[in-house]
């Protein structure tokens, strides 16, 4: 049977398994889109904003490891995709963005609505593709999605001009039984050599860290990461991406670790003796200043993308291949090695990082207490929608100070939950996130945290969650301010607030939910915020948006010292930076020290743990 370019695509995409398309029509487009009308093999999803189709995508794609599809329409429709291509790439996420274009012999003429799509996506995304004959459509589906989801994932650009999806023109449906692109193969399996130094290096450590990232969710690793600290017994930290891809609520969890992370988990990396960094990126949120960087660590890196390795931190034993692969061969080394464990240390270690998370690590029953403040304080709303979620919702998040409260309090023990934007950092990913999840897991609870800034970049996907019966909960932390960069301004610009406070200006949230058609709530004081959010909640059929006002004057905290601090330089809170009383070895508050005493090369003079 022979089937027109836009049945073609059609049939390539049932293929391929794919369940929605996040789209919005145009002219370029609509020879697909009467091809989407007349099939039912999948849903196509009406967004509001070519952005919101992207990032619905990105957010389906997140939840759950398969690629999310987009379809947009030529000139705005594709330059309005770009913020989430660059999202997609920036945190490796595999999606497929088909763009209509003009007619082949319009190009290059500024046509109507004609732009330059495969130019301007160049940089970021994996691969590209533009259709130049019909019957190649097929082919290149299937190259998209082995590209977009194999090695390191990402994004993909096909560019199809519309007289290639004309309806007159006809040609056979031809499946490729196997893929094999002569320039792209990426490595699965570690090599072996390395795996042995790696183990010895583990083995031998004193002050080991593991350190892993959004690579080990992406590459489904979080069971075989498990598996090896049951052998190790050293304490994780995760990067914001990687959250969830170790448990939260397991004793050698330190939390996040970074520009925002734990003071626990930067300490333990500064002072570290081997780094196994696990499909992380060592990228600035983290290391900080890299000449400062855990100056006494070997770094052992493990990553499916060798471009990645030793880009920012040289590598003292690099590791190329998939996650999953490599923890599978690390734990067998290890598992055989005749090499044992240093116990005594590793305990001693254990114990410094409990004494640090004692002194300044986060408290998590702020929720618990009276607080004097009468204003709701940013991370209580946090802890408070964990305890009614029982911890086991997606958590979408935009970004800023509420992402952060998020990463840091409420505590993700499963992968695939907490979905959000971190390399790009992209304001309205929030919600249109939310909404590919609850299309992918619709039985399950999926909460948007966001900020009155953030959730007015992408607001209008309301109409969309409408028109598709998709009851989201939105917790809007309104502090009627871009926190972030009011927070910075703060403490570097003297408290001039430059283009960051509206208070006068802003919407009603309650009103505007409800113009939508959803319900909106509103929490002006702590007393109510566990009643409204029990409320909302109970709502299993209708999208609840709670407008949750906070202290406008609240900072996220730690916070790196930056630029030129090393990872053991915090702010611990206003106006106070964590001590800097250090002599010659190190010192714990047991009496119990290491055989190698020589920290930061002797640059710090002691941990006095009393004076910190």
């Amino acid at each position: 049977m022979k089937l027109s370019g836009g049945d073609l695509l059609m049939r390539a995409l049932k293929d391929e398994g794919v369940k929605f398309i996040f789209g919005y029509p145009g002219g370029a487009a609509l020879h697909i889109y009467d091809s989407i009308f007349k099939q039912k093999a999948f849903e196509h999803i009406l967004v509001r904003h070519e952005q919101g189709a992207t990032h619905a995508a990105d957010g389906y794609s997140r939840a759950t490891g398969k690629p999310g599809v987009a379809l947009v329409t030529s000139g705005p429709g594709a330059t309005n995709a770009i913020t989430g291509l660059a999202t997609a790439y920036m945190d490796s996420i595999p999606l497929i963005v088909i763009s209509g274009q003009v007619q082949s012999h319009l190009i290059g003429t500024d046509s109507f609505q004609e732009t330059d799509m495969i130019g301007i996506s160049r940089p970021i995304v994996k691969h590209s593709f533009i259709v130049q004959d019909t019957q190649d459509i097929p082919r290149i589906v299937q190259e998209a999605f082995h590209i977009a989801t194999t090695g390191r994932p990402g994004p993909v650009v096909i560019d199809i001009p519309k007289d290639k999806t004309d309806p007159s023109a006809l040609f056979e449906y031809k499946r490729q039984k196997e893929i094999s692109l002569r320039s792209y193969q990426p490595r699965v399996f570690p090599h072996p050599g390395q795996i042995k130094k790696a183990s010895k290096n583990i083995l031998s450590a004193e002050r080991p860290v593991i350190y892993a990232g959004g690579g080990v969710i992406l590459g489904n690793a979080h069971k075989e990461l498990i598996a090896l600290n049951k052998l190790l017994k050293a304490p994780v930290t995760n990067t914001l991406m990687g959250l969830g891809a170790y448990p939260a609520n397991d004793k050698y969890f330190m939390g996040m670790l970074g520009m925002h992370g734990t003071y626990q988990a930067n300490m333990a990396m500064h002072n570290a003796d081997v780094i196994i960094a696990i499909g992380a990126r060592f990228d600035d949120r983290i290391t900080n200043t890299p000449s400062m960087f855990s100056p006494n660590a070997r770094i052992i890196h493990i990553d499916v993308d060798p471009a990645s390795i030793s880009k920012i931190i040289n590598a003292d034993i690099p590791i190329v291949g998939q996650v999953k692969e490599s923890l599978i061969a690390l734990i067998k080394e290890i598992k055989r090695s005749k090499i044992k464990i240093d116990s005594e240390a590793l305990d001693s270690w254990n114990m410094q990082i409990s004494q640090w998370r004692e002194k300044h690590g986060l408290d998590h029953d702020l929720y618990l207490k009276k607080i004097k403040s009468k204003m709701i304080a940013p991370q209580v709303v946090v802890q408070e929608l964990y305890q009614a979620t029982n911890g086991n919702a997606f958590v979408t998040s935009d970004v800023g100070q509420h992402q952060t409260f998020v990463a840091q309090y409420y505590h993700f023990n499963k992968p695939r939950r907490w979905i959000n934007s971190g390399g790009l950092g992209t304001m309205g990913f929030g919600l249109p996130a939310a909404m590919g999840v609850k299309l992918a897991f619709p039985k399950q609870e999926v909460v948007c945290v966001t900020g009155e800034g953030s959730i007015q970049m992408c607001i209008q996907e309301l109409s969309t969650c409408l028109q598709y019966n998709l009851p989201i909960k939105i917790i809007n932390i309104n502090n009627e301010a871009l926190g972030m960069v009011r927070q910075w301004q703060d403490m570097n610009y003297g408290g001039r607030h430059s283009a960051s406070t509206y208070s006068d200006s802003l919407p009603d949230f309650v009103k505007l939910a409800q113009s939508y058609g959803h319900i909106g709530m509103k929490v002006t004081k702590q007393s109510q915020l566990k009643k409204t959010l029990d409320k909302a909640f109970a709502m299993k059929d209708r999208l609840v948006f709670v407008d949750v006002y906070v202290d406008p004057n609240e900072h996220v905290y730690p916070m790196l010292v930056a630029p030129n601090g090393s990872m053991k330089d915090m702010w611990i809170k206003k106006n106070t930076k964590a001590s800097k009383k250090w002599y010659t070895s190190i010192q714990y508050g047991t009496g119990v020290g290491y055989k190698n005493q020589n920290i930061d090369d002797g640059f710090y003079k002691k941990i006095n743990l009393d004076g910190i």
